[in-house]
């Protein structure tokens, strides 16, 4: 599996992104459709951190942080997911990646190994 994570820049606080991550490999919509996905994000200097996630039925979940500013979607037939990001602020600039998300214990854990380049995103005072 590939994770191809698009659509990150540079914005001034306040400012909306639009992030895209296309999944490709031995993976077809249907199989796509029936994974849980989600967001993450990581600074520098600091530990990887689940941002949003979307169940296969079309659930969403947000981190406390971007409550109410990002939202999280997917189209299953181009096997993409996507960030919609407003009112991003200085804290949320990072690298950010998709990936498959399993739920185990309260949470939602990674699936796959490969996390692919992800997408910078920096936000400007």
């Amino acid at each position: 599996v590939q994770l191809q994570a698009s659509g990150g820049g540079l914005v001034q606080s306040g400012g909306s992104l639009r992030l895209s991550c296309l999944v490709s490999g031995s993976i077809t919509p249907r199989v796509f459709s029936l994974h849980a996905l989600g967001w993450f994000r990581q600074s520098p200097g600091q530990q990887r951190e689940l941002v949003a996630t979307i169940r296969s039925g079309g659930e969403p979940n947000y981190a406390d942080f971007v409550k109410g500013r990002f939202t999280i979607s997917k189209d299953n037939a181009k096997a993409t997911v996507y960030l919609q990001m407003s009112s991003l602020k200085v804290e949320d600039t990072a690298a950010y990646y998709c990936n498959a998300v399993d739920p185990r214990d309260g949470t939602f854990y990674p699936r796959w190994a490969n996390w692919g380049q992800g997408t910078l995103v920096t936000v400007s005072s």
